[in-house]
């Protein structure tokens, strides 16, 4: 293994007067050459976190040097993919903070379930890694504020999943909502609708399955017992671990309304919905909802759904501004405008200009870009696409969604003082209980 020379520069010459003057892009142009290396260590290797690596390994100075997973079996199975990608074998962890003592490891991929996030990213960011943190970047409001805090003090380089903030196509049909085309913007609508999720059936309790350390996959969520529909893929409908939809789509859509749009905190919320689909199904969270925020001068009307595939303008997701002149709508392939029509002398026109479908490239489709960027963002310390502040955007918005369905009540937002007005049954899901041995960090 070739190691780091910016790992070894680190511990042993930042102790002298000159060095310790310069800046961390001034260190990183000093200690960097070509045939320099990026330790990557991944935590949460089975979905999303080995995608992010396999990302990440497309780019020739990363490196894999470390995987940790509680599944033994799927630990395993990464290692020997790993191996036969790159020819190297990894270091294998069970233990997430054995992962970050490795000081090859310069940074790290958290592909974890939601409830992890916090915490993992925080230690991560205190052993000096700098981290690429999957979507939603926390499971509460509470733990975004904090992992935004950390990020900061700790003057680390985080990139949260929301890759679609790389994706060409996407930069594109942002720049011509702002072009001012579209006319007035007072509505924007984001939305995902799920054709191809089954319903979840209920099984009872039982044994984890050979290989796992199941009280580390729980961590700081509530002690219950092993139950296979609450593990791996599935953790995503349960609350004690995720917000449903809502936090696993929603993030992604909700993040491009706020950038289209330049906005952070809606004033209010109120959402409805439920089982509707799967009404005696296992799942926790919501298959079927709609929530109504309110902004300075728009609305944003978010909906999902699952058993259905045909959305509005017959897309499965995707993100459309209404205009007073034409509406934009974008989604993982493509943009495309529809311009509003009028009637002048008893003539229909369109009140704008007819604009070409814009599809995306191949290659394009923003992941590639997000770790490229994430990677170049290590070397001159600048902020990634996505840092924290960003994504805890997205993040809390979505979380204001699911507190107005589960409350079942209008709920009204604070953002200078990051509470509720007047609803303390909302107040309380702001900030989560962790089980011991685990504590909230403190930033």
């Amino acid at each position: 293994m070739v190691h780091s020379r910016r790992r070894f520069l680190t511990h042993s010459a930042t102790a002298s007067a000159g060095v310790a003057m310069l800046s961390p892009a001034d260190l990183w142009a000093m200690q960097s050459a070509p045939t320099d290396r990026i330790g990557i260590g991944v935590i949460g290797c089975n979905g999303m976190g080995f995608s992010d690596l396999s990302s990440l390994l497309k780019l020739p100075e990363a490196e894999c040097v470390a995987l940790c997973d509680v599944d033994a079996n799927v630990l395993g199975k990464r290692s020997k993919e790993v191996e036969a990608m790159t020819g190297a074998v990894p270091a294998l962890y069970g233990d997430f903070r054995r992962l970050l003592e490795n000081r090859d490891v310069d940074a790290v991929v958290i592909g974890t379930p939601d409830h992890w996030h916090c915490l993992q990213m925080i230690m991560a960011c205190e052993a000096g890694k700098d981290v690429y943190v999957e979507k939603p970047l926390a499971n509460s409001i509470e733990e975004c504020r904090l992992m935004v805090a950390a990020a900061k003090r700790y003057d680390r380089v985080v990139q949260v999943g929301q890759w679609q903030r790389s994706g060409p196509h996407w930069e594109d049909a942002i720049a011509f909502l702002r072009s001012g085309k579209l006319g007035r913007v007072r509505t924007a609508r984001a939305w995902a609708y799920m054709d191809w999720m089954p319903p979840v059936p209920m099984v009872p309790d039982g044994p984890a399955p050979p290989g796992v350390d199941y009280d580390m996959w729980l961590g700081p969520a509530p002690k219950r017992p092993f139950n296979s529909n609450r593990f791996h893929f599935n953790f995503r409908w349960f609350w004690d671990y995720a917000g449903g939809l809502m936090t696993d789509w929603g993030v992604h859509l909700i993040d491009i309304v706020l950038y289209g749009m330049n906005a952070t905190a809606p004033h209010s919320v109120v959402a409805s919905g439920g089982k509707f689909a799967y009404p005696n199904d296992a799942e926790e969270t919501p298959d079927t909802l709609q929530a109504i925020y309110e902004f300075d001068g728009f609305s944003m009307i978010w909906e999902h759904a699952v058993g259905i595939g045909l959305g509005p303008f017959q897309r499965d997701h995707g993100v459309a501004f209404v205009g007073n002149e034409g509406t934009l709508v974008v989604d993982r392939s493509r943009w495309q405008v529809f311009p509003e029509t009028g009637t002048e002398a008893g003539k229909p026109f369109y009140k704008m200009d007819p604009v070409p479908e814009h599809r995306a490239l191949p290659g394009e489709g923003g992941l590639d870009q997000h770790t490229k960027n994430f990677i170049e963002c290590m070397r001159t310390r600048e902020q990634p696409r996505c840092n924290p502040e960003i994504g805890s955007l997205a993040a809390v918005n979505a979380h204001l969604g699911n507190a107005a369905f589960r409350t079942n009540r209008k709920v009204h937002w604070d953002s200078s003082v990051q509470r509720f007005r007047d609803n303390d049954d909302a107040n309380r899901l702001l900030t989560p209980t962790y089980r011991e041995p685990w504590h909230l960090p403190r930033v």
